[in-house]
C-alpha cells in the first residue's frame, strides 16, 4: 500500500494536464477580449463609411 500512494504522489501527469488547460483557457479569454475590441472597432469604421456613401450618394 505505500509503494502505491508513493507513486500516485510521484505522477505529475494530471498535475500537467490542468496546467496546460489553464494557460488554454487563459489564451482563449485573451483572444475573446481581444476580438471583442476589434470587432467593435470595425463595426464603427464601417457604419461611418456606409454613412459618408449615403451623405455622397443624396
Amino acid at each position: 500500500m505505500s509503494k502505491f500512494i508513493k507513486k500516485i504522489m510521484k505522477n505529475e501527469e494530471g498535475a500537467t494536464a490542468i496546467e496546460y488547460g489553464l494557460i488554454a483557457a487563459l489564451i482563449a479569454v485573451a483572444c475573446i477580449t481581444a476580438l471583442g475590441a476589434v470587432g467593435n472597432q470595425l463595426s464603427r469604421t464601417f457604419t461611418g463609411v456606409s454613412n459618408s456613401l449615403s451623405g455622397a450618394n443624396s
